[in-house]
């Protein structure tokens, strides 16, 4: 219980985060344009995409191959033919990181 617990408020404290960042972003956006900078509102929010993202898609990635590493060394300790199927089991998150590069750079192709 005291595990949820932690795990609770780590997620809520990422989620304030991000949110924090996306609205700082739209300010300093906002705040370019109403300058008279050749920075559009769309053009900043773009950026504020891609960073999104792949901060996103790295943060997803790496709580998923937390648990996944865990059991794989597990599964290894207890019988080493398991060593292949985790290896694999790890790489398979990398892929959504690949996904967020991707994604982020379509977005910037857009600027």
């Amino acid at each position: 219980m005291e595990n949820a617990k932690n795990n609770n408020g780590w997620l809520r404290r990422t989620l304030v985060a991000s949110l924090v960042l996306v609205i700082g972003g739209g300010m300093m956006v906002g705040g370019a344009t109403a300058q008279g900078s050749d920075v559009s509102d769309g053009a900043g929010f773009l950026a504020i995409g891609a960073g999104l993202a792949i901060g996103l898609a790295g943060l997803g990635t790496g709580v998923a191959q937390s648990q996944i590493g865990a059991a794989g060394v597990g599964a290894t300790a207890e019988n080493e033919k398991n060593f292949g199927k985790a290896i694999v089991f790890v790489a398979l998150p990398e892929t959504i990181v690949l996904f967020g590069f991707v994604i982020a750079f379509l977005l910037m192709g857009n600027i």
